[in-house]
């Protein structure tokens, strides 16, 4: 039997050797595959089964359940989709929840295994290799091979690194777990590879580059060199992990880890010191308010948007793109999450808890305790936060036909309102944003906000008909900047944290931080936080810091709002307007019948899944999963 290779999503029907004749009608080849010895031996087919390995990055971080409502940036809406069993803390190996499909471990390793197909036919091409074709595939495939280990790491801890494709009738299929520290350098090394085959080598649109191969490179020693995998540190920090027996599974067991600090840095900085990448990040000064709103929205729309001006596209190392040939599910972000108001689905919806966390314009921490603060809880905060949240009150796009008579002005309605009827009496109607909205009264918002990051604000969008192209940020400039001033502020250099870390705020309209030691820290986190918002990082963020209890195990807090007219004041359309009304907000829990968050110390790791356990019983499983 021919081993043959179904790469569809790539080319088009390739018919090969077919022969209709009556004596060899049963050695005809599939007409949906093509048989391995003729892929490697046609530079096309070669290339295709490269590209095809791309899909494993699924629609980036676009799906309709978006991994920040696993954690205290956003809730899901939309209840049994098993997101409550991991912020929930009943994740198991039996019943893991919703994890992407980025992250499954077959779903990785189908892909690994494809990367080692690649390595081992391209090691002795069969075909002629014009521009460099051979180095770029051999380059993109232990660029993805070190990317799909790198989230099975980040997820799991330690797995069995399987560098060559298996073959029928071996006698062991079975693999133990690498040590935490074997996969840290596996990946290093190919990325590695990676950087010095496709060094030079013209880049294509959403393909892995040298650049990006550094970028992930710097991700995987920052995170090598943070609390959770750093044995010692972890375990002063949880019992769960102290009474381990396999802590070699989850970090360094020995080494210095003011090491693995300075190569988190040299990394980083490598990726930092690259020219022609970042956005605005020369500014000595804070810019004006509104230009950071505006900066914000360029490099979170990457250049995916008419309606918004700037090359947001330079701050993208790797980015998943979306093309229009293809009704892909990541074009459909808009609808997924926009408010129901506007007939959106209002899926990933932003929590109290990542709001309350956005600074004042000055710099100056938000506080409920403080009466200017919480009569205007929406005025003078960090400019990033509107354009990443649609609050009670913010100018949107046009309503839709059927919408627009009763919002004229295109506002946000999250909250409750008086308004005076025909027969100039007060009565009170919910907003049309709400989950008793008259537009849509079942899948609003639980917390009296929207999310607006990377939604397309082109009024020609109308999200809930039409597909959006902003591409995903798999991996960008900024995060190895901030990378980069975490292992300064871990290595006591400050003064270098700050200047860098200030470039970003000045983007932002926010002024300098002058913090030294923890306090720099504390800064710099909340900073991270805010930047790469709904961005994948948090989920991993918070736990690689161990601050997770505090966090991701917090309740969930959302806001009431009521609008009150002033005396003499009537009016028939609401609109928002302070002059005529007075507005009450009230912050509160979630209902825990709806999600009642939780953090036991197990879910520092995911459970490697109990089919898999099966399969492999040279695995040992993560700790408290017993």
């Amino acid at each position: 039997m021919k081993n043959s290779y179904n790469i569809l999503g790539w080319i088009t029907l390739f018919l090969v050797g077919f022969i209709s004749c009556k004596t060899d009608f049963l050695n005809t080849e599939p007409m949906s595959e093509v048989p391995q010895e003729v892929v490697w031996s046609d530079a096309g087919l070669a290339e295709a089964f490269v590209l095809e390995i791309y899909n494993g990055m699924g629609q980036g971080g676009f799906e309709e359940e978006m991994q920040a409502s696993m954690t205290d940036e956003a809730m899901f809406t939309h209840p049994g989709r098993g997101i409550n069993t991991i912020t929930e803390a009943r994740s198991n190996p039996a019943d893991q929840g919703m994890i992407k499909r980025t992250y499954l471990w077959d779903s990785l390793y189908v892909r690994i295994r494809a990367t080692n197909i690649a390595l081992k036919n391209l090691a002795t091409p069969q075909f002629e290799n014009s521009n460099n074709l051979v180095e770029r595939l051999k380059g993109e495939a232990h660029f993805l091979r070190a990317y799909y280990y790198q989230q099975m790491l980040r997820f799991y801890g330690g797995v069995p690194l399987i560098a060559r494709p298996y073959e029928l009738n071996e006698a062991d299929y079975m693999a133990p777990r690498n040590t935490y520290e074997e996969c840290v350098d596996f990946i290093v090394a190919d990325c590695d590879t990676a950087t010095n085959l496709l060094k030079g080598l013209t880049p294509s649109t959403g393909r892995a580059t040298d650049i990006a191969a550094m970028a992930l490179k710097a991700r995987v020693l920052l995170y090598a060199a943070s609390d959770l995998h750093d044995m010692a540190t972890a375990s002063s920090k949880s019992a769960t992990i102290a009474g381990y027996e396999n802590k070699e599974y989850l970090g360094y067991v020995s080494g210095s880890r003011t090491e693995r600090w300075e190569k988190a840095k040299k990394a980083a900085k490598a990726v930092v010191d690259q020219q022609g990448f970042g956005y605005k990040l020369d500014l000595s000064g804070p810019v004006i308010p509104e230009e950071g709103t505006e900066n914000y929205m360029v490099l979170s729309l990457a250049g995916g948007s008419k309606a918004v001006a700037g090359d947001g596209a330079q701050e993208l190392l790797l980015g998943r793109f979306f093309v229009d040939l293809k009704d892909e599910a990541g074009t459909w972000l808009g609808r997924n999450n926009g408010p129901n108001g506007y007939h959106n689905w209002a899926g990933n919806t932003p929590i109290q808890n990542l709001v309350d966390d956005y600074e004042m314009i000055d710099g100056s921490k938000f506080s409920w305790n403080n009466p200017a603060h919480k009569a205007a809880p929406y005025q003078n905060r960090d400019p990033r936060m509107y354009a990443t949240i649609l609050h009670d009150g913010s100018d949107w796009k046009p309503r839709t036909g059927d919408v627009k008579g009763r919002d004229p002005n295109n506002q946000i309605q999250t909250g409750q309102y008086q308004v005076t009827n025909s027969s100039g009496q007060k009565i009170t109607q919910y907003g049309l944003d709400t989950r008793n909205s008259p537009v849509e009264d079942w899948n609003g918002s639980h917390t009296g906000y929207y999310f607006r990051k990377f939604t397309d604000p082109d009024p020609a969008v109308e999200d809930q008909n039409t597909r959006q192209f902003i591409p995903w940020p798999i991996l960008r400039y900024t995060e190895a900047v901030l990378n980069y001033v975490e292992a300064c502020i871990e290595l006591g250099e400050d003064g270098e944290a700050r200047n860098w870390l200030n470039k970003i705020r000045f983007r932002a309209g926010m002024p300098a931080v002058n913090e030294s030691g923890d306090a720099l820290r504390q800064r710099y986190r909340n900073e991270r936080r805010i930047e790469l918002a709904y961005e994948e990082h948090r989920f991993f963020d918070a736990r690689r810091w161990m601050i997770a209890q505090e966090t991701l195990g917090e309740k969930i807090s959302i806001v009431n709002i009521f609008g009150t007219l002033k005396e003499g004041k009537q009016i028939r359309v609401y609109k928002y307007d302070p002059q005529n009304y007075t507005y009450t907000y009230t912050t509160s829990e979630l209902d825990p019948g709806i999600e009642d968050r939780r953090w036991l110390d197990k879910m520092y790791f995911m459970s490697i899944n109990r089919d898999e356990m099966n399969r492999n019983t040279k695995l040992v499983q993560n700790p408290g999963y017993d």
